[in-house]
């Protein structure tokens, strides 16, 4: 499994949260996302067939592009 926490600049309120954890547990592959209004952070934990690459591209297609 792999693992990577992330901010992700957009994150304001609650709504954004819920968004970026169902756009990507809706992923093949992903484990666990967690992520926080306040910090915003998140961490992502994956297994085969998700890649980073996936990960990241859904996060932009939905308007949350990760700042590593």
């Amino acid at each position: 499994m792999q693992e990577k926490k992330f901010l992700v600049p957009n994150i304001t309120c609650h709504h954004c949260v819920m968004a970026i954890k169902n756009e990507l547990t809706d992923l093949p592959g992903v484990v666990t996302v967690e992520a926080d209004a306040e910090t915003k952070q998140v961490l992502v934990a994956w297994n085969d067939p998700a890649t980073w690459d996936k990960i990241s591209a859904a996060l932009e297609e939905i308007g949350y592009p990760a700042s590593l």
